[in-house]
Order: structure tokens, then sequence, then C-alpha cells
């Protein structure tokens, strides 16, 4: 993610309660459901890119207005095991953290917590199978004009309005460029650095770049670590992922959650994995296909991607196009007419301060920010409610949503006093290992 991103993510708008949101719909009338146009489009190079695409959800069975469509995007590395059990598994995990029988404005307000819990139930599942494997994953829920995106890894959204304000809804989980999760990853006994020669368990050979420097006829050898930062052991590049048995429990699987209502307008979104991102920008990908049917522009930003870098990665992109009720396709962001010498004057200080601008998705008529959290800390994201079944009249893991009747679960030996949500055994040993609390 570069510096202009990196600014945009740290610009936060006030959050809006969805309450207010929702009986504001109710007042004006504003209570139809957009249309949600999809296109695909991808080129395998090693084949471990899989996405999922329903459009046909529903939070009451068989009652069609509760529907709502999910996107999502899986970019596995060291195999493709991982990839695909969370697409077939990640979905039904989420849905089975949301309480049953609560209404639209409850179920989206449950629905950041729920994907939390989601994932890491996901990535627990696929750990028991004692697979090496992980992916990354870029989950987007649309129910009505909100969207709710949760992510862990390089795979990224991003949301063009039709005011033109491309921000992104993700935020990139590579030791590279994310300060704070090097920090973290350090904190919980991982260490972090490039690739070098007297590395010791688990490292592997480095590799170097040797310069030779001649100087008064004598020789010398410097030598220069290349590639990204990675977090050892196990040599990975990113922080967050769900499988990754062999890398160590920093490596988490708690995605960043962000969710946001668009205005009756409408907007179009772009998931896409990193070999998208590698090659263009958000800015660019969103101008690449404005216009145009979300079939045609999801082939026409893979091929821009290609015709920039080149295939040095597999490159998949899915395009969704939330529409207002009535409308074929979303119009291209509208432009002011400037003249030639207009244009040759202002084009480049205009470029610049696209470059510079914040992510205000906030503007007025747009986009309102409902819920924003990325935090590590699994207590920090699921709260500190006990979840009573009753039915068993036992308490239920906010993890694994298994009924116990032991509430306050079973802490490690190293733990503090539990102040959370109830976590069964083996999710409470799940969230010590993943701060640091015990040995993996």
């Amino acid at each position: 993610m570069n510096e202009k991103e990196t600014f945009r993510m740290k610009t936060k708008p006030p959050l809006v309660p969805l309450g207010t949101l929702i009986r504001r719909e109710l007042r004006h009338g504003n209570v139809e459901k957009p249309t949600v146009n999809h296109g695909q489009a991808a080129l395998a190079k090693k084949g471990e890119d899989y996405f999922l695409i329903k459009p046909d959800c529903q939070r009451i069975p068989g009652n069609p207005s509760t529907s709502f469509s999910v996107f999502a995007i899986f970019d596995g590395h060291n195999g493709i095991s991982a990839a695909i059990f969370a697409k077939e598994n990640l979905l039904n995990n989420i849905l089975s953290a949301i309480p049953q029988g609560c209404g639209r404005e409850e179920w989206l307000q449950a629905l950041p917590r729920a994907l939390v819990a989601g994932f890491v139930k996901t990535d627990i599942e696929f750990q028991q199978k004692g697979e090496t494997s992980g992916t990354t994953v870029t989950f987007v829920v649309i129910d009505g004009w909100t969207i709710t995106v949760a992510s862990v890894g390089d795979s990224r959204c991003i949301l063009d309005t039709q005011a033109g304000v491309v921000s992104l809804l993700t935020v990139d989980h590579r030791l590279e460029e994310n300060v704070e999760e090097r920090e973290r990853v350090t904190a919980s006994g991982g260490e972090v650095g490039r690739l070098n020669i007297f590395g010791g368990d688990g490292v592997k050979k480095s590799i170097f770049k040797f310069y030779v420097c001649r100087k008064e006829g004598c020789k010398s050898y410097v030598l220069a670590a290349v590639g990204p930062l990675r977090c050892w052991p196990g040599g990975l590049c990113l922080s967050r992922s769900i499988g990754d048995t062999d890398v160590g429990e920093f490596i988490v699987p708690i995605p960043h959650v962000k969710q946001v209502k668009l205005s009756n307008s409408g907007g179009r979104l772009i998931i896409a994995s990193d070999g998208i991102w590698d090659a263009l920008s958000s800015d660019v990908a969103a101008q690449s296909c404005r216009g145009l049917p979300a079939e045609l522009a999801a082939k026409l930003v893979v091929k821009e991607a290609l015709r920039s870098r080149g295939l040095k990665d597999d490159t998949t992109c899915l395009v969704v196009d939330i529409i207002p009720l009535g409308y074929p396709v979303l119009p291209p962001t509208p432009r002011k007419k400037q003249n030639l010498l207009t244009s040759l004057i202002l084009g480049k200080k205009f470029q610049n301060s696209i470059n510079k601008a914040p992510n205000k998705l906030s503007a007025v008529g747009v986009v309102e920010e409902l819920f924003e959290e990325g935090s590590a800390m699994l207590a920090e994201r699921l709260g500190k409610d006990l979840a009573l079944n009753s039915n068993s009249g036992m308490f239920r893991c906010a993890v694994c949503q298994a009924d116990h009747d032991d509430v306050s679960g079973t802490p490690s030996s190293h733990s503090q006093p539990w102040e959370g949500p109830m976590l069964c055994s083996k999710c409470r040993r799940k969230k010590d290992a993943m701060e640091g609390k015990r040995s993996t």
C-alpha cells in the first residue's frame, strides 16, 4: 500500500449509528433495495486464487425480502487447501455466529463481530487438519445499501462512488508496509526481518546480491539482502491469514472489518487479489473501467494489470455494482469540461490534488461510515457479554458456537483473569497463542 493510500486509511470520518440511518430511510421512504450486478475475470499463474459469489443469500430462508449478497476472494499460498477450505466453510461459520431471529438492524449490527468469530473458527478448524497452506481473505457482504468488508492479508476491496471518490475498504497486512503489524508480531514472539544466511531454525538460506567493488587494486564484496520483510519462523510476508499452521500463531486470522452505507446513487466495488494491486493503484483500477458493465469492467481491470506488469502472479478481479432500481448500469463519473489551455495549466495541479486526497468516506450524499475496527486482540473484537442458549441453558462459545456449562472457559496457566466473552478451552488456547501467552 503506497503512502497516499496509507494516509487515506488513517483519516477517519465520524461514525454514524446504523439505527439512525435506517430510521432516516424509513422517514424519507428510501427503502427500495438496489440492484446488485457483478462480473468476474481471472488469469492463473499458480492456480491458487479462488473466489465466492453468492448473490441470493437470505437472512430468513424462504423470505426474498431478507436477501443479501456475498462476494469473496481467497488468495492461497503454499498450496490451495486453505483457500478451498475457507471458500467452503467461512460463510456458514460467520452466519452461525449471528443470533437467530433478529431483525435487519440487529443483524447488521451483529455482523462485524460474527465476521471475527467466523474467521477465527475457520482458522481453528483448518489447522486441525494438519496442513500447512494459508490464504488471504477479502469477504464482502452487501445488504441493501450497507456494505460490510472483512479482510486478512493483502487482497483488497475499493469503493468507487458516483462522486468520483475512490476509497479503500480494507487494510493491507503486509509486514513491509504495516508498522503496527510488525510491532504486534514481534510483541507476540515472532521475529521480523529479511532473509539472511545466518538464520537459525526454520530460516531458509537467503538470497543475496553480490557487489564487487574494485578500488586501488583491491577487491571487496558487499552483501545486500533482497526481498520483502518476513516473519520467522516460516518466512511469511503477511501478518494475518487463515491457515499457515507451520508459521506461528502470531499470524492471526482476526480480520479488519469496515461497514459503510451508500447513498441511493449507488457505487462500484472492485475486489481483487494482489496480482491486481501489485500492478495498479486503486485510482487507476477504478478509472480504467468507469461507465462499463460489471462483467466487462472486471476483464478490463485484469487486462490493464497484465499490460502494466505482466502475469507474475494469479490475478483475480470481482467487480460489483450497487445500482438504484431501474438503472441498467452505473453511469460514468461526470467530469467537468475544460478547454485545451486550461487542461495544460491545471492538469498537473489537478492530478496532485487527487494523489493527496484523504479517504473521505463521509462526503455528503455519498457514503456514511458505520463501523471500523482492526485490532488483533480477540477480546476487544468480541465484547464482554456471555451468550446463553435458551434451549440448553448453557453458555455458548463466542467463536466455535458450541455450548458449555463452564462460563469462564479453561484459561491457560499463564493468562490473566478472564474478562471477555465466553470461550471454550480450545478457543481460549487459540486466543492465548495469538497474543503470545504460550509457546505453540
